[in-house]
């Protein structure tokens, strides 16, 4: 009998039927395609050690000026920095009270404390550090009290409540020392979407053209973050709410602070949407911000730009290079790329090009493309001098002109993402695969929990489940980073497991082929060997050990059977060892597929072609 060697397309293809996609890809999960051949996919290892508060989702990495590697992470509760494996608290301080303008109460029995301090501007989740409190009474000793606090409860516009470690053992009220500090960080936001806030919402175009917008607060919206560095320091942004600077020389104890509170800052915008350093002329730009004129009072169209060098200067002047723009067309700013050599901007149905032209004008807007759409502020990424981007039926991409990309996979992701959450939809660069990752809730879910792959070198696509909310490419790291909602950075593509466990386990990659006409498909072929072609290189597994599995049914709507003594079709497993020369199988049927898995933990596998060996046979 003659081999016949299988050759299967590269991608994974569900625009059609898996009949009718012959030769090639019909599912699979943690793989990828190499030279046109399927493979698994890398492990993860832990980043940080430490747990974060909150759903991270906004990862960026730069390089001081010492040489230290800082890693930004903004949480819907925190952000921090990371050095080394631990995660270092800088999110900022919205307001500390004066002395004795907190006080407290205990209830003998209970854990929870009420806390009184007039027009608070708390929200719940929020965080607040107290100093030069006495003891309350019995166990709430001043150790306890003078410390950070989350509030777990609103009561009305004075008063909160705080849980403590401890419980009162006498009752006490309108105490806690004359010299109480309360010290509040920035309001928290929601790590979900919540309907009638975020995009869309809010009081604009109920106003005259061109006035400003309302936007939901930003606590009260999914929260997202966009960050950049200055020089060593960094620039970060909460959609819809404050900038802020860090400065890396005051040291990893000190807290981000606002942009307009820094020495000698200048019409310094309030709220922005998001922020972009530029990186070859050093502006700080403001997308969606206030205007100048108009302090405090948010425009979705706006962009704004400091003076060059300068983190502080933004006002408009002849001995200046800030400056300001408006968007004309859409209803507000979604997000801004950069690319290397322009910036595109993107509001809900346009995209623009937004570039350096120098003076007197700095910098200039041009519309590229309009009657487009975007998943999320996080949905689009740079590759080089192209953006690639989510919209909500469609793959995009833009290297001086928009076009949609083809997609092999386009109705089984849109079909199945969770479209109530669709902010959380995060876009990820994975340069050393030419790789473009999204992750998104899937329909079956609230978080991101799936995720689909461009591969803009081989033009393929393929899908799978991983539950990432952001992500960011290996820079200065030497792997890819990324969120999991668990609230630990894992490092990507490190290892052939699950680090997430202790010790680590093994992933689950399998690819799946559509099925393959056994002959000319017209008549019953008896199968009896099979060459497998399969390499376990770089498995770190003594024995690696991965199953290949040939299935053979009667007519495209049949099922598979594992059943030896049906007359039609049946199912054969065999575990493919490492140095495996053949397996014998007995399989009859006029069509088959093909299944490559493991879950074993050190393997890593990638196929070839198999050859099968086959002949005419009949029916029994």
């Amino acid at each position: 009998m003659a081999l016949t060697k299988l050759i299967f397309r590269p991608g994974i293809n569900r625009e059609t039927t898996a009949y009718a996609n012959e030769g090639g890809w019909f599912d699979g999960n943690l793989i990828r395609f190499r030279a046109g051949k399927p493979e698994s996919i890398g492990g993860w290892t832990r980043y940080t050690n430490a747990q974060m508060l909150g759903t991270g989702r906004s990862l960026f990495s730069w390089v001081a000026l010492n040489g230290t590697i800082y890693t930004g992470l903004g949480t819907n509760l925190k952000y921090y920095v990371v050095r080394g494996s631990g995660l270092n608290d800088i999110t900022p301080i919205r307001e500390t009270t004066t002395a004795g303008a907190v006080t407290f109460a205990a209830t003998n029995g209970s854990s929870v404390i009420t806390v009184s301090d007039n027009a608070n501007g708390c929200v719940l989740n929020d965080f607040v550090t107290f100093s030069g409190a006495v003891s309350l009474g019995g166990n709430v000793t001043a150790t306890v009290l003078n410390a950070q606090h989350q509030i777990t409860r609103i009561v009305d516009s004075d008063t909160y409540e705080i849980t403590l470690s401890v419980t009162a053992n006498a009752s006490d009220s309108g105490n806690g020392g004359a010299s109480v500090i309360g010290v509040y960080q920035i309001n928290t936001g929601l790590d979900t979407s919540v309907y009638g806030t975020g995009w869309g919402t809010g009081s604009w175009s109920r106003g005259t053209w061109g006035s400003g917008s309302s936007i939901s607060a930003a606590g009260s919206q999914l929260r997202t973050w966009t960050q950049d560095n200055f020089g060593e320091d960094l620039v970060i942004c909460v959609h819809d709410g404050g900038i802020y600077y860090w400065d890396a020389s005051a040291g990893l104890a000190a807290r981000a602070v606002a942009l307009e509170d820094l020495a000698g800052a200048q019409a310094a915008p309030t709220v922005a949407k998001c922020i972009i350093v530029s990186e070859k002329d050093r502006h700080i730009i403001a997308f969606g911000c206030d205007p100048e004129a108009t302090p405090g009072v948010q425009d979705p169209l706006i962009i704004r730009f400091s003076d060059q060098e300068s983190p502080t200067e933004w006002r408009t002047l002849p001995t200046t290079t800030a400056g300001e723009l408006r968007i004309g067309t859409g209803s507000e700013i979604i997000t801004a790329v950069q690319t290397k050599q322009q910036v595109a901007v993107f509001t809900d149905t346009s995209v623009h090009a937004f570039s350096y032209i120098g003076p007197p004008y700095t910098f200039g807007l041009q519309e590229v493309s309009s009657a487009i759409s975007i998943m999320s502020a996080n949905a689009a990424v740079a590759v080089g001098d192209t953006v690639y981007w989510m919209g909500k039926n469609e793959f995009y991409a833009y290297d001086g002109a928009v076009v949609q990309i083809p997609c092999d996979v386009k109705e089984y992701v849109f079909s199945g993402i969770n479209t109530s959450q669709e902010l959380k939809v995060c876009a990820g660069h994975c340069s050393s695969f030419s790789e473009v990752w999204w992750f998104y809730p899937s329909t079956e879910g609230s978080e991101n929990d799936s995720y689909v792959v461009y591969n803009y070198e081989q033009r393929i696509w393929y899908y799978g489940t991983l539950s990432r909310t952001a992500w960011a490419d290996r820079n200065v790291l030497g792997y890819p980073i990324a969120v999991s909602p668990d609230g630990y950075v894992y490092y990507q593509e490190n290892g052939f497991d699950d680090g997430s466990a202790n010790p680590p386990v093994a992933i689950a990659p399998y690819i799946e082929s559509s099925v393959v006409d056994m002959g000319e498909g017209d008549q019953f072929m008896f199968a009896t060997r099979v060459i497998p072609d399969i390499t376990f290189r770089n498995s770190t597994n003594a024995s690696p050990t991965a199953t290949l599995t040939i299935k053979a049914r009667n007519f495209p709507g049949g099922a598979y059977f594992a059943s030896d003594s049906d007359p039609v079709t049946k199912t054969a497993s065999i575990p493919v060892e490492q140095f495996t020369n053949e397996l014998y199988i007995r399989l009859r049927g006029r069509s088959m597929s093909l299944r490559l898995e493991s879950n074993q933990a050190g393997t890593a596998w990638r196929l070839g072609d198999p050859r099968i060996d086959m002949r005419s046979d009949g029916r029994k």
